[in-house]
């Protein structure tokens, strides 16, 4: 899985919403505490709008919130409002590829790698994360040996 800058910040910027839930910040502060370009902030943030993850106040005291507490918003949606379905197969849905000949079974492997894919996404939390409170099967993933070794 390759996660873009547009997701990288996406998620940031989420957390950073999540840990002055339910006030409100701006895009400057969120930009500064994260180290980003308030432009591409800012497209980000209405990617997010559109999804329904966060909410927009205009004016003097405006700015960002979560729509909905940090616990009951996943990493998962987070990166979907930005990139899309995080597991596609040549822009095709796992389920939807079809392969002749020895490669007949490769639908099955690309449904697995998203159910994996979906066991850490969708089931880590903004608040979880704030919190650095990884669920026990997530955690244990960044223990298996060769977990921290580039490839």
């Amino acid at each position: 899985m390759q996660i873009s800058a547009r997701g990288d910040y996406a998620v940031r910027a989420a957390l950073s919403l999540a840990a002055a839930y339910p006030s409100l910040l701006s895009t400057q502060a969120i930009s500064v505490e994260q180290d980003m370009p308030r432009k591409f902030l800012e497209a980000v943030l209405a990617d997010l709008r559109r999804a329904g993850i966060v909410r927009a106040q205009r004016g003097a005291e405006g700015g960002y919130a979560l729509a909905r507490p940090p616990g009951e918003v996943t990493i998962g949606a987070v990166l979907r409002a930005v990139e899309g379905p995080l597991a596609g197969v040549r822009g095709m849905r796992p389920e939807e590829t079809r392969y002749e000949g020895v490669a007949q079974h490769l639908p099955e492997f690309w449904v697995a790698v998203r159910a994996a894919l979906r066991r850490v996404v969708d089931e880590v939390s903004l608040a979880d994360l704030v919190g650095g409170r990884l669920p026990a099967h997530v955690r244990r993933l960044t223990t298996v040996p060769d977990a921290w070794e580039p490839r």
